[in-house]
């Protein structure tokens, strides 16, 4: 376990932004992990409680640029097991640290399908229940059986089952504490997929992913094309990490796709998408969601639109993307993000959502015209 004073948070998230910090821990094994939740427990309301930061891949953070004045653990732990439970399913379980994109692949090598619509996303395993990700057409939460916390109330390992976690879109009961705590109540140490033993991929659901295939929606083709067009089509929206390419130094898509209960409030034309629930798949009624990236495109921002001196600006390739240019700060960032959610909001009267984490600061921070 390695402790650095200080160090600056830019180092460890992908939009390269945040300020420094006065102690870093790098866990990278559980029980470092352990001792560091162990070390600083979460209290009820009105006991004393320090300022905690996990960070993991970094890659759903903004980081403000005073940095963070309590303890930052950088989670790094490794190792994946499996269990075949049947002679089709096998149950595969994650260290949080590992890295989401090599896990997936290794899944693919292992001969088990579900995760392939999911490839190429940045990030740890350990952050994906928290938000619920999801990517062209497939969303975690329909794929984990249950994920291992600690619970810093309690001060004990639980285990949560996937109706425990309520996974909604972009949301579970873990992110939900941690909002109305204000810090993670629950620190998650491993995640437990089901995978089916498979070389062909689950149904493809995703029109655009069904139209890069060439095949229609709902037919399963091979797990590892699917990959290699999902790899494909982020890259081609900025989307998977390079270091050459600031189109990538960013949180991914920053905003969620709006979810309206009157469908009539969206003008003819803006893409509608029926809500599904992530466990069942049935659709649920009176609901609906549209495209963020329509509306803010069509409220006047266009690709690689920036304010003031261009330091962030929105992606080149994809309007939903917020990104640093190479010389960003976390104000720059926040001030494009309050421009457009009140350019939508004028355009639309639908408020955008932000879908990072914010540390020590907020849109509300942010300057617009």
């Amino acid at each position: 376990m390695t402790a650095v004073h200080p160090q600056e948070l830019s180092a460890f998230t992908t939009f390269r932004l945040g300020g420094l910090a006065p102690q870093v821990t790098v866990a990278n094994t559980r029980d470092e992990l352990l001792d560091f939740c162990t070390a600083h427990p979460l209290g009820l309301s009105g006991e004393e409680r320090s300022e905690v930061l996990f960070i993991g891949g970094g890659s759903n953070l903004l980081i403000a640029d005073a940095g963070f004045d309590g303890a930052v653990c950088v989670v790094r732990t490794t190792g994946v097991e499996t269990t075949e439970t049947t002679t089709t399913d096998t149950r595969v379980t994650a260290e949080a640290g590992e890295d989401w994109d090599a896990f997936v692949a290794h899944t693919l090598d292992l001969g088990l399908s579900g995760l392939e619509a999911l490839s190429g996303i940045p990030g740890s395993v350990g952050a994906t229940p928290i938000q619920n990700v999801g990517a062209y057409g497939t969303e975690v939460g329909e794929l984990i059986s249950s994920v291992e916390v600690f619970d810093r109330v309690a001060g004990q390992i639980r285990h949560l089952t996937a109706v425990e976690l309520e996974f909604g879109y972009r949301t579970s009961a873990l992110k939900r504490a941690q909002i109305a705590a204000g810090t993670p109540q629950f620190v998650v140490l491993s995640v437990t997929f089901d995978l089916q033993r498979s070389d062909e991929s689950l149904p493809v659901r995703y029109a655009q992913l069904a139209s890069t295939l060439d095949v229609e929606i709902g037919t399963r083709v091979p797990a590892a094309h699917v990959r290699e067009n999902v790899i494909a089509l982020r890259r081609s929206k900025g989307m998977v990490l390079d270091a050459a390419d600031h189109d990538s130094w960013s949180a991914g898509s920053f905003f969620t796709n709006p979810i309206v209960d009157n469908a009539e409030i969206l003008p003819a034309e803006a893409p509608r998408y029926p809500v599904t629930d992530p466990l069942s798949g049935a659709k649920i009624e009176g609901k609906t969601k549209t495209s963020a990236a329509w509306l803010i495109e069509h409220a006047g921002f266009s690709k690689g639109f920036s304010i003031g001196e261009g330091r962030a600006s929105l992606s080149t390739k994809h309007t939903l993307a917020l990104t640093n240019r190479g010389h960003a700060s976390a104000a720059d960032v926040i001030d494009l993000a309050s421009t457009v959610v009140a350019g939508v909001e004028d355009a639309f009267g639908i408020t955008l959502e932000p879908e990072p984490t914010f540390i020590g600061c907020s849109i509300d921070d942010g300057q617009h015209p």
